[in-house]
Formats: structure tokens, sequence, C-alpha cells
């Protein structure tokens, strides 16, 4: 199945740190480009994977799950520590599950987390009904595009896959009891404003983490997709300068464009509600 035009995974080698950036529910790479092009602007090694299921159309979400997304991104993390000498995970809204995920997985592996709008609980009492009505009706309204921004657009699918969002429920389920293993610096960003993923997710985040390091930012002009939304420059540069405290050897913001190479649609694919 070709995939929608502008979902493509997205790659760019550059230096010695490396950011792994991880997409939410039936999004795509397109929701964290601009992102990560403001990262390898400054000269970071970047990639984008997209999730298994996603970017094509949400009947392919169907025969997925949450360990094939964990996967996905599992294996980009081994990649990226394998020519980086430090890396950090960076997720929005699912993607921050998978992130955390991963910190409690990789422990010291993983240099820092950067988290906005993170997806770890159920915030709708309809989701009870899931594990039913997924045998009945295959899918329900899409979730794409909460964006208070005129005219700007998240690429994700126009319907949700119920098969898909059962597995999402077990993710959470997986994720919530270990918060308590993630130790890693953390800066968490969450919209005041989402109609997608209530902001108690990140309150739940924040108490229940060991990170010593904690950094948290609210966002108040943007919704859900924020970083397509009015706070996107924000959460590129503090997440930028995040990155450059941790790792002594990465320039200021300011500082020019180093060489690197941008690789397009080629996502490591050797195996096969709430965002």
């Amino acid at each position: 199945m070709p995939l929608i035009p502008g979902a493509e995974p997205y790659r760019h080698e550059g230096g010695e740190t490396g950011v792994l950036l991880c997409h939410g529910f039936t999004g795509s790479p397109q929701s964290l480009r601009p992102w990560a092009e403001y990262l390898a602007e400054r000269g970071l090694t970047v990639s984008v994977p997209l999730l298994p299921g996603h970017g094509t159309r949400w009947q392919d979400m169907q025969v997925t799950g949450w360990q094939d997304w964990y996967a996905e991104v599992d294996r980009e993390l081994a990649r990226l520590s394998a020519q980086c000498s430090r890396v950090f995970v960076a997720g929005l809204s699912m993607g921050g599950a998978l992130a955390l995920r991963l910190a409690q997985k990789h422990g010291t592996a993983i240099s820092g987390l950067i988290l906005v709008n993170p997806s770890v609980k159920a915030d709708s009492p309809l989701l009870k009904a899931v594990p039913v009505l997924r045998h009945l009706v295959p899918s329900v309204a899409g979730i794409a595009s909460d964006i208070a921004l005129e005219g700007s657009t998240e690429i994700g699918y126009d319907r949700t896959p119920l098969h898909a969002v059962h597995s999402l429920t077990s993710l959470w389920r997986t994720v919530r009891p270990a918060l308590p293993q993630v130790t890693q610096p953390l800066l968490l960003l969450h919209s005041r404003v989402d109609h997608v993923v209530h902001p108690s997710n990140s309150a739940v985040v924040l108490a229940r983490v060991s990170s010593l390091d904690v950094t948290e930012r609210v966002l108040e002009r943007s919704h859900h997709v924020a970083t397509l939304d009015h706070d996107a420059e924000r959460i590129f540069t503090e997440s930028y300068d995040f990155v450059r405290r941790l790792s002594r050897d990465v320039a200021p913001a300011a500082g020019v464009r180093q060489n690197g190479r941008h690789e397009e649609g080629t996502a490591v694919a050797e195996e096969g509600t709430g965002g």
C-alpha cells in the first residue's frame, strides 16, 4: 500500500548526538517533520521512523499493535546508539508513551527524554466499551489535526481503528506501573487545552517518574498537535537547549548548520484513543 504523500520517515546523518522522535497514534512523521528539520539544521543526527500500520490507510493499522510500534522505535534506537555517542528520545502523544517505554527498558543508554502531550491513560469512559465494540464496529471518527493554528494540518487517518485502540490501552497499562523506572533527565511540554489527550496525563508522568532533572513547560496557545501549532518554535528551541545542556559538544542554537545528509522514505522495516 503506497504511503500518503508527506508521511514518509525522515533521517538526517549529523554529529555524535542523536535524537529519535516518535510520532503519535494514527499520525505520521509529518507531525514531527519541522521539529526534526530544526534539530538537523543544528547538526544533530535525527530519525523519525514511520510506525507500522501508519501513513497508508487505517485498515492497515487494524492488524498491528503496540508491540509492533514499539519494536520499530526500539530498532531505530539501536541504530542511533551504534553511530552516536549519546541519544535522546522525544515523543508526541502515543509517541511519548513509546519514548517512556524505551526509557524504562534501556536506562542510561538514553541521555534524556522530551515529551509533548504524552498519552499514558484512558481519558474517555467510552474506552471501556472498546474490548467488545471493536468486534462490532471496525472504526470510529479520527483524532487527527487538533491544532489551534489556522491553516496547519496534520497528516493522519480520518478513522480510528478500534483493534488498534484496544492495543493502545495495553501499552498504557504497561507503561504506567513502570514510570518509577524512568530516571533520565526529562523535558515535558503540554498544552493547557488539549482535545485528544487530557493534561492530567502529563501530571501522572511528572508525579511518578524518578527523574531528578525535570523541566515542565505549559503551552498556552496550542492544542494537541503542538509541534504544528502556535508553540512549535518554543518546542523546537527548548528541546534543542535541553539537548545542548546535556551534550557538551553541541553548538549553541545560533550556530550555523553543520554538514550532513538527509534520507527520506527509508524507514527501518526489517520486521514487520489518545493519540
